[in-house]
C-alpha cells in the first residue's frame, strides 16, 4: 500500500491524542496479513449538544458492552482463546522478536479483527503462523492466574483442549458453511446450536412453531440458542436471566443512561421498549420496539442495538449482536431525502411485476450519517450502509429505516485513491476516467438505492414463509437490493432530481460493478475454495447471469491482453436492461418464495470459480501490495466532570493504537464467563 503511515504503538508505549486539520486527518494506519486498519473522523461531534454528546457517550457504551456475545456467538471456544493469546502477548517473558512470537501477534490481531478464529469475511478457520510447540511453551510460560481455567483443570489440560481448535484443520474449519448437499449446522462452527443439532432437526423445529396464516409473524428463532437437553430440542433465549445474561444487563444500565438524555419522549420511549425486550426476550416486544424506533424519525442522534443481522447463522435465522450510535449528516441526507421521498415513483416504474410490487410505500426514511462507534458485529469492520428492520411485515405495514454511513465511506475513499487498482484492472483509459470523475458519487448513490429503496420495495405474497429461501435468502435479497439500485442508477428521474450530473454518470458504477463480480472480488477468496458469503455471492451471480444472458449481442465481455483479463462493456443501455430483467426475476423468486429457483440461481452463477482466472488475479493484485479487507479503529470518548461529578463534555480523541484499543476493550467490557454453555 502506497500510504503514509500512522504512528504505530503498541500497549507498551501507550497512545497519542491525534488533533489533525480535517484535509490531513490519518485515515490509514497499522497493516497485517490481508487486513489494514482505518480511523474515521467523527466530524461535527463537538459542536453537539452536551445533551447529545451524552446521549452518543451512553449509547457508544451499550454497543461496546455487548462485545462478548458476539465472541461467544462466532465460535464457543473464542472467548478462552483470546484470553490466552492476550495474556501471551502482554506476559510472555520468552523470546519476543523471534519469528514464533511475531507470527502470534499478528495471528492475534487477526482474531481480534475477526471476533474469533475464523476469517471475518471468508470463514475459513486462520491458520497459525506459529508453531504448536511453541503455544504449549509460551501457555506455561504465563502465570495460570491470568488463564481461562475452568473450575479444576490444569495448564496442562486446557492446552490440551485449545490446541485441536486451533491447529487441526478438520475442527471447526468452518465459521459458516454453505457448501450444497452438506448438513449447514454440523458443518459450521458457529454458536447458535446447540452440539448434535442437524440442519433438518433445526428447519422442523422451527416450522412447527410458525403459524402459515399469521400476519405478523415473528422473526423465531432470533435472539436463541437452539440445544438439545435428554435428546429433546429447546431453546436457551438471549435476556436479562437468561443466556447472556450478564452481558445484557450491563448494555441495559447503559441504555437507561440514555433514555434519560433522550431527545425526545418518542426516542425514549423507544429506549425504554428495547429494554423491556431485553428483560424478557419476547419476540413480540421485539416487534414492537422495531415499529416505535422506525416511527422515531425526528431525533439527530440514532443508534441501532441487539440482534439484527443473520448472516452468521448458516441458515438464516439466528441474528448477530451489534451496536452503534450516529447521528444525521444534515447536508448529505438532503440527497437521500430526495430519493425517500420518491419511493412510491421508483415501485411503481419497478420493471418487475405488479402482483409484487406494493400499492404503498410506507414510512420510507433515509439519511446519511456520521458514525460515532462501532460495536459487536461492525466492528472492526462494518457496512457502510444499513436498512431495518429485517421483519417483512414491519417493513411492508409500517416503513424501514435506511441509512449511509458518510464517514466511513469517506475512510474508504481517501485509503483507496492512488494506490494503483485501477490501473491495474482498468485497461481504457476512457473508462478509468469515467470512474475517476463519477466512481465516489455513484458508489455512494447505489448504496443510497441499495439501502434507501432496493431493501424496502417489493413484497411477499400472501401466506410466503419469510424463511422459504433457507440458506439462499440472504443472497437472493442482496441481489435485489443491488439489481434495484443498478437498474435506477441510470434512469433519467436521478438526473431530474440532481442526483447525477448527466445521463453517463452511472456507467462508472456499472464498469465497476461487473469488474467486481467478475473479477476483483476474487483476491477474497483462497485459492481452490468456493464464494459462500451472501455479499460475494450476490455479486458474482449478477454479473456472471448478465454476462451470459449478454453473450449473443456482446453487451459485456472478457478481454484478454498481454496476459491480463479485463471487462469491456460494449452496450450500456442493454446491461441495465438485462439488469432489469433479473430484478424481476429474483423479485419473483423472494415473492412467491421460490426455493428451488433460488438454489438453481445461486448454485450456477454466484458459487463456483475459475480457478485458472483466480490465480491470475491474485497474481495481478498481490503486485499492487494492498490488503483486500479495511475496518476501523474507534475514536475514544472521555467525560469531562466538574468538581460534583457532573458531566461538562465528552471529549473525542484518536489516537488509541489498534492493540491498547483491544486490549481495554477485553479489560473494560469482559461481561461474560470464558466458559459460556
Amino acid at each position: 500500500m502506497k500510504y503514509t503511515r500512522f504512528t504505530e504503538k503498541n500497549v507498551l508505549n501507550g497512545t497519542e491524542d491525534i488533533r489533525e486539520k480535517p484535509d490531513s486527518f490519518p485515515y490509514q494506519d497499522e497493516r497485517f496479513a490481508d487486513l489494514q486498519l482505518l480511523r474515521y473522523q467523527v466530524h461535527g461531534f463537538e459542536q453537539l449538544r452536551l445533551s447529545q454528546k451524552k446521549l452518543i457517550y451512553f449509547l457508544s457504551q451499550a454497543a461496546l458492552t455487548g462485545r462478548d456475545i458476539l465472541w461467544d456467538q462466532n465460535g464457543r471456544y473464542n472467548l478462552r482463546i483470546r484470553k490466552i493469546l492476550e495474556t501471551i502477548y502482554t506476559d510472555y517473558q520468552g523470546n519476543r522478536t523471534g519469528p514464533n512470537f511475531e507470527a502470534l501477534v499478528v495471528y492475534l490481531k487477526r482474531v481480534w479483527f475477526s471476533n474469533g478464529i475464523h476469517h471475518h469475511y471468508g470463514c475459513e478457520k486462520f491458520v497459525p503462523g506459529f508453531t504448536e510447540t511453541f503455544f504449549r511453551h509460551a501457555i506455561t510460560n504465563v502465570s495460570p492466574e491470568k488463564l481461562p481455567l475452568s473450575e479444576g483443570q490444569t495448564v496442562e489440560q486446557l492446552c490440551n483442549e485449545i490446541t485441536p481448535v486451533l491447529f487441526d484443520p478438520n475442527v471447526m474449519p468452518k465459521r459458516v458453511n454453505q457448501a450444497s448437499g452438506e448438513d449447514l449446522l454440523l458443518t459450521s462452527a458457529c454458536n447458535y446450536y446447540g452440539e448434535g443439532v442437524t440442519q433438518t432437526e433445526a428447519e422442523n423445529f422451527y416450522r412447527s412453531l410458525k403459524q402459515p396464516d399469521d400476519p405478523h409473524p415473528v422473526m423465531y428463532g432470533m435472539n436463541s440458542r437452539l440445544i438439545k437437553e435428554n435428546g429433546k430440542l429447546t431453546e436457551k433465549t438471549w435476556c436479562s436471566g437468561g443466556l447472556y445474561g450478564s452481558a445484557i444487563d450491563r448494555i441495559v444500565y447503559w441504555l437507561r443512561k440514555a433514555a434519560a438524555v433522550a431527545e425526545n419522549p418518542r426516542q425514549q420511549a423507544v429506549l425504554e421498549k428495547l429494554i423491556e425486550f431485553y428483560h424478557t426476550g419476547d419476540l413480540h416486544t421485539f416487534d414492537e420496539y422495531t415499529i416505535l424506533w422506525v416511527k422515531e424519525t425526528e431525533s439527530d442522534v440514532d443508534f441501532t442495538n441487539g440482534f439484527t443481522e443473520t448472516y452468521g447463522d448458516p441458515l438464516g435465522m439466528k441474528a448477530s449482536w451489534e451496536g452503534y450510535a450516529n447521528f444525521k449528516d444534515k447536508e448529505a441526507t438532503r440527497r437521500t431525502e430526495k430519493l425517500s421521498a420518491q419511493a412510491q415513483w421508483f415501485e411503481d416504474h419497478s420493471p418487475v411485476d405488479n402482483r409484487f410490487k406494493k400499492s404503498s410505500c410506507q414510512g420510507v426514511s433515509a439519511k446519511v450519517i456520521t458514525a460515532a462507534i462501532l460495536g459487536g458485529d461492525l466492528y472492526p469492520a462494518s457496512a457502510i450502509g444499513i436498512n431495518l428492520p429485517n421483519s417483512n411485515w414491519v417493513r411492508a405495514e409500517h416503513g424501514s429505516k435506511s441509512v449511509t454511513i458518510g464517514n466511513l465511506t469517506e475512510a474508504y475513499n481517501k485509503a483507496a485513491h492512488g494506490n494503483g487498482f485501477l490501473e491495474e484492472f482498468v485497461a481504457d483509459a476512457t473508462v478509468k476516467a469515467l470512474i475517476d470523475r463519477y466512481g465516489d458519487l455513484c458508489d455512494d448513490l447505489h448504496t443510497d438505492l441499495h439501502e434507501c429503496l432496493g431493501h424496502g420495495s417489493g413484497q411477499l405474497l400472501p401466506g410466503v414463509d419469510p424463511d422459504a429461501l433457507k440458506a439462499y435468502g440472504a443472497t437472493i435479497e442482496e441481489a435485489r437490493a443491488d439489481l434495484f439500485g443498478l437498474y435506477y442508477l441510470a434512469d433519467e428521474k436521478l438526473v431530474e432530481l440532481g442526483l447525477t450530473p448527466d445521463g453517463e454518470a452511472y456507467k462508472a458504477q456499472y464498469y465497476t460493478y461487473m469488474m467486481n463480480g467478475l473479477l476483483t472480488q476474487l483476491v477474497r477468496i483462497e485459492p481452490g475454495n468456493y464464494i459462500e458469503e451472501a455479499h460475494m455471492r450476490n455479486r458474482a451471480l449478477i454479473a456472471h447471469w448478465t454476462l451470459e444472458q449478454g453473450s449473443g449481442n456482446g453487451v459485456a465481455e472478457l478481454i484478454k491482453e498481454d496476459g491480463k483479463t479485463t471487462v469491456r462493456i460494449n452496450d450500456y443501455a442493454q446491461l441495465r436492461l438485462l439488469f432489469g430483467q433479473l430484478l424481476a426475476e429474483i423479485q419473483r423468486i423472494k415473492s412467491e418464495g421460490d426455493y428451488a429457483a433460488a438454489r438453481q440461481l445461486v448454485e450456477r452463477y454466484g458459487v463456483t470459480v475459475d480457478p485458472d482466472l483466480h490465480r491470475e488475479i491474485l497474481d495481478r493484485y498481490r503486485k499492487l501490495n494492498l490488503a483486500p479487507y479495511k475496518g476501523f479503529i474507534n475514536p475514544v470518548y472521555e467525560p469531562v466532570t466538574d468538581a460534583e461529578g457532573r458531566i461538562t463534555d465528552i471529549r473525542i480523541s484518536y489516537g488509541e493504537a489498534y492493540d491498547a484499543q483491544m486490549l481495554r476493550y477485553s479489560r473494560d467490557y469482559a461481561t461474560l464467563p470464558y466458559i459460556n454453555e
